[in-house]
């Protein structure tokens, strides 16, 4: 009987995978002789460091405001759009002033009335003490004619304020920035009516921007005023890593997610307030290995490390690495120990058995 097709071609890829499973640490045994290999070696090694946290948050201006106006009345004008820098003191819209004009001028009316009262309370009243000194006043007399006096001071003092008042809100006809920003948004156009209490234009401060990063109760304990903390933009790559410091850390926790805002200024960097970002916060010191970033070949998916054996032949290891530990250095997580020596300048993986001879 024939042996069926598909049957002789599963014989090979079974001979090649119960070779492989002859333990990692055995040499191949290659038909044709190896070439032995000049590398570099390296040994692995283990390194004590803080477990780095990463928290994410959102970039907030350090100052906005939501400008109104106590002056009510059409808008007559607007001068800002939405992206427009402004200084301080800048006119941003005018309200049409006539309302606030007529309550000014109806106060320094009012006070004008006061004041003619008041002079005439206070003729009457020292009229009344030069007769209550001849004794020809009584005491009730000159009571009611102080009284009359006292009246009228209160009505010119309150007549005044009110006259300050209304000159305050004439003056908010010209609505102006409160200090240098960014126009964020109008939220009137020319013939709306501004109200007293009503957002007209919001703004932002240009400078200082900071992120709120969202930090977990268990780990707001490691943060604290003017650390430094390294800061990436997620829409912004192009900045690399900022270098950003702890302005603030709120000293009270969401009660719904138990975690507490940490504020981080980044400097003189400018960027869109709303933009995601992350941060990176030291843990709890780990140990950990390490090997050179340039002995991991990666190959359909599998991450590969060459060591030399005792008796000086390539090995070929599956690794899983960790996060990158800067100088060069990659965190190995599994399929390497303490001490072994690994390839660090292999032009790929290399054949099990292979003389591995070192570089000088």
């Amino acid at each position: 009987m024939n042996t069926p097709a598909r049957f002789l071609t599963l014989i090979p890829m079974v001979a090649l995978i119960v070779t492989a499973a002859c333990g990692h640490d055995q040499p191949e045994q290659a038909g044709t002789a190896l070439v032995p290999l000049q590398v570099q070696l390296t040994e692995v090694e283990r390194v004590t460091s803080h477990r780095p946290i990463e928290v994410r948050g959102m970039v907030q201006p350090t100052r906005q405001a939501m400008i109104s106006s106590r002056a009510m009345g059409p808008v007559v004008a607007l001068h800002v759009r939405p992206g427009d820098v402004v200084s301080k003191d800048q006119t941003l819209l005018e309200i049409q002033p006539q309302a606030s004009e007529g309550q000014l001028s109806q106060a320094e009316g009012a006070r004008s009335q006061a004041s003619a009262a008041l002079a005439m309370a206070e003729r009457n009243f020292r009229r009344f003490e030069a007769l209550h000194a001849e004794r020809a006043a009584s005491d009730l007399e000159l009571d009611m004619a102080r009284m009359q006096y006292e009246q009228a001071r209160g009505a010119v003092e309150q007549a005044e304020g009110a006259v300050q008042t209304a000159a305050s809100i004439s003056d908010d006809s010209m609505v102006k920035a409160p200090f240098a920003a960014r126009v964020v948004a109008t939220m009137v156009e020319v013939g709306d009516l501004a109200a007293p209490g009503r957002p007209l234009i919001q703004v932002e401060a240009i400078g200082g921007q900071q992120i709120w990063l969202v930090v977990r109760e268990g780990d707001v304990s490691r943060v604290a005023t003017a650390d430094a903390v390294n800061v990436e933009i997620d829409s912004r790559p192009e900045l690399g890593i900022i270098d950003g410091t702890v302005d603030e850390v709120v000293p009270t926790a969401d009660p719904a997610t138990h975690t507490f805002t940490v504020k981080v200024g980044l400097g003189n960097a400018t960027i869109a307030s709303g933009s995601s970002g992350r941060a990176v916060i030291s843990g709890d010191e780990t140990d950990r290995l390490v090997v050179p970033v340039s002995a991991v070949h990666r190959r359909g998916g599998l991450e590969l490390v060459v060591i030399r054996a005792d008796d000086g032949t390539a090995r070929t290891r599956a690794v899983t690495t960790g996060a990158a530990q800067g100088d060069g250095l990659i965190e190995v997580l599994s399929g390497l120990n303490e001490g072994d020596m690994v390839a660090v300048d292999a032009p790929g993986p290399v054949a099990d058995g292979t003389t591995l001879e070192v570089e000088r």
